[in-house]
């Protein structure tokens, strides 16, 4: 089992938060409760008891949700990680992180309720197998389809199947960094996957609408673009698919947790 990877939680918000932090009562996506345990508390506690990581940086929330929630910095101190400001974007906040950090490095986000260690220890050892700088954990959508039909998700769509992404990111060397700079130019794209294949290059759009570039194809165009090797990771764990960023999301996530 690979040891020894940090471990950057992203924990921005949104300005002006979200509907679903509102909907909770809460001031920040992370604050969402899921059976009652918070969800940054609950990725902080399931990271600080995985064998293949090491806590090292949460980036966000801003200092005047740490300010107002004093639990939270006692989050941090139980579980060995320390605080960062947020940026503007996941992107940057990721590369603030890195700065603070060494490679290999694993990058998630604090509002993963469902995330645990065998699923961290899995994507890592293979993310470590990989020749690259740069993966990305991807999950086939048919297992997230086939366990959860209701679950609606952002849904790549590529000649070799449907992949939902994890929130599971590992950046294996420092020349990774660079796919998270490309990451930055697209983000705002995260939704629209279409747009950030035009982004990308007319010849991709156009066989990513035909449904002929496979999953390596677009790694390979992305690696071209960033300048580093990027690769992804299949993740077989449907869980590993599903946040807590929308009410239909969070209550999910409380119907799996419950069941389990």
């Amino acid at each position: 089992m690979p040891a020894g990877f940090s471990t950057i939680v992203l924990a921005g918000e949104r300005p002006g938060g979200s509907v679903l932090s509102r909907s909770a009562g809460v001031d920040a996506n992370v604050l969402v409760p899921v059976q009652g345990m918070p969800c940054l508390q609950r990725v902080l506690t399931t990271l600080a008891a995985t064998a293949s990581v090491q806590p090292a940086v949460v980036v966000g929330p801003a200092a005047s949700i740490m300010k107002a929630h004093g639990e939270i910095a006692q989050w941090l101190a139980q579980t060995g990680f320390r605080w960062l400001p947020p940026q503007p974007g996941p992107a940057a906040s990721g590369l603030a992180g890195l700065e603070q950090v060494s490679q290999p490095t694993l990058l998630t986000t604090g509002d993963h309720a469902l995330l645990t260690p065998a699923i961290v220890n899995r994507f890592i050892a293979d993310a470590a197998a990989l020749k690259a700088d740069f993966v990305v954990g991807l999950v086939p959508y048919e297992n997230v389809r086939a366990r959860y039909p209701q679950s609606r998700r952002t849904v790549l769509r590529f000649s070799d199947g449907g992949f939902c992404g994890s929130n599971l990111f590992a950046i294996i060397t420092p020349a990774g960094a660079d796919a998270l700079r490309l990451w930055r130019r697209f983000e705002a794209d995260r939704k629209k996957p279409w747009k950030i294949a035009h982004g990308l290059g007319p010849g991709l759009l156009l066989r990513y609408l035909l449904r002929l570039a496979s999953v390596d194809d677009a790694m390979q165009v992305l690696s071209e673009r960033a300048g580093c090797r990027i690769r992804c990771a299949k993740i077989e764990d449907c869980h590993a698919a599903i946040d807590v960023d929308s009410e239909a999301d969070w209550q999910l996530a409380e119907k799996i947790l419950s069941e389990h």
